[in-house]
């Protein structure tokens, strides 16, 4: 049994190329049960995102084989050309193909390295194999040891402690200003994307009230719906100001909204309680000067910028650890299937060599006469032992075999079963 994969990744191909390759929910039940043919590839599962597409697969025949299987395969059900196939997409077999899914699930091979995401859709992925019933003994296996591995990635590296991402930095920013955002007023003068994200992150850390301030009234009110908050003009926001323990401001204005005597006013009005400011609008909406004052934190966009290039940098730190994890791990999973093969392969041995003894024995057995059961345990005994004097030496020969048990294995099969 090998494992084998194929895949492509935002690595290896252009958006356009995984938007058509893509499996989507309504297709996916299909194509598992096309591509798993119980014969070649006997088990798969696949896991389709914004970033990959690739097949996991188990294959009873040579490695090779099962991955042409699954070329044939992405031809057939995608339209696929050869040349397409062989200029982006890669094939894994065995020890390399574990590893493989072991960094994606650990998110290692996340265009965003830490990423949280991407261990939930592996498992959402193995969900619909599991369903499809696609997935058996080894592909459990896999991906359970593959989920434990994320996880101890987790645990043991930072990979996911900095925040890489606006939204989050936001949050991280205001984790270390504020001792606790639970009951925290967060102010949104306007609702970008970017703002919408950290607002949403901010919220889920405890911040219990969202004032949304934007040009389209009705945007604010769906959006104040949505978190539960309070929509207001954005020609009224700096009456609000001084109710706001954070700011977030992301506007196409051309100019400063948030000047130095709002602020001082607001500070007044809340005894000078610290306030956080973070400025996502280019240009700038939050007059810089504002940054000099007591109590007040403000960061602009390319402050937000250099903390994401600082944790980008202690991630990919964390990342030698962590590959060092799933290396050992990948190599102590692969050592597992093959000690499995090896005892199913001694089990059969001795079974067969056992099953020829008891078969010449039963031959002979008239003319042994009338046997007490004493001496029909004691006839037991000494059949036992010549199915140990005969099969000990290749036992232990198999076992401090390091690839020989294969060739060994053959040979048995050859001169046991030459007319089967």
């Amino acid at each position: 049994m090998s494992v084998v994969l194929v895949g492509i990744s935002h690595r290896t191909a252009p958006v356009e190329l995984r938007e058509q390759l893509a499996f989507g929910d309504a297709i996916l039940l299909e194509a598992l049960k096309e591509v798993v043919d119980r014969e070649t590839i006997t088990e798969g599962l696949i896991i389709s995102t914004c970033n990959r597409v690739e097949i996991v697969a188990t294959t009873s025949r040579q490695a090779t084989e099962g991955i042409a299987q699954l070329h044939e395969f992405l031809e057939r059900y995608h339209g696929c050309r050869p040349e397409m196939l062989e200029r982006h997409f890669y094939s894994l077999t065995d020890l390399e193909a574990i590893r493989h899914v072991f960094r994606v699930t650990s998110s290692l091979d996340s265009m965003v390295v830490g990423e949280p995401q991407i261990t939930g859709q592996v498992k959402q992925a193995f969900q619909m194999a599991q369903d499809a019933r696609t997935v058996g003994h080894q592909l459990n296996r896999l991906m359970s040891r593959a989920f434990a591995v994320a996880k101890r990635v987790r645990n043991e590296t930072g990979i996911g402690l900095s925040s890489v991402s606006i939204s989050f930095v936001a949050v991280e920013l205001a984790r270390r200003v504020f001792d606790t955002l639970k009951g925290a007023t967060v102010l949104l003068v306007g609702a970008g994307e970017m703002a919408e994200l950290a607002a949403r992150h901010l919220n889920s850390y405890g911040a219990e009230r969202i004032l949304i301030a934007n040009r389209t009234f009705e945007r604010a009110e769906e959006f104040a719906r949505e978190l539960n908050g309070r929509a207001i003009p954005l020609s009224e926001f700096e009456r609000n100001l001084s109710e706001a323990d954070i700011v977030l401001c992301s506007t196409g204005a051309p100019n400063f909204l948030i000047r130095p005597d709002n602020v001082h006013q607001a500070l007044n009005a809340r005894r000078n309680r610290p306030m956080l400011l973070i400025d996502i609008s280019v240009p700038r909406n939050i007059d810089p000067a504002i940054g000099a004052f007591d109590n007040v934190f403000l960061f602009d966009i390319d402050d937000l910028e250099n903390v994401i290039a600082s944790n980008l940098q202690e991630r990919e730190r964390e990342a030698l650890r962590a590959e060092a994890i799933i290396e050992a791990e990948a190599e102590r999973f692969v050592a597992s299937l093959a000690e499995g093969d090896l005892n199913q392969v001694i089990g059969t041995f001795r079974r067969e060599v056992g099953l020829i003894v008891q078969t010449e024995f039963d031959r002979s057995r008239k003319r042994l006469g009338e046997l007490t059961p004493e001496q029909e345990q004691a006839v037991h005994v000494l059949l036992n032992a010549v199915v140990n004097r005969l099969t000990l030496p290749v036992i232990k020969q198999l076992r401090e075999s390091e690839d020989g048990h294969s060739v060994l294995l053959e040979a048995w099969r050859d001169f046991y079963h030459r007319d089967k």
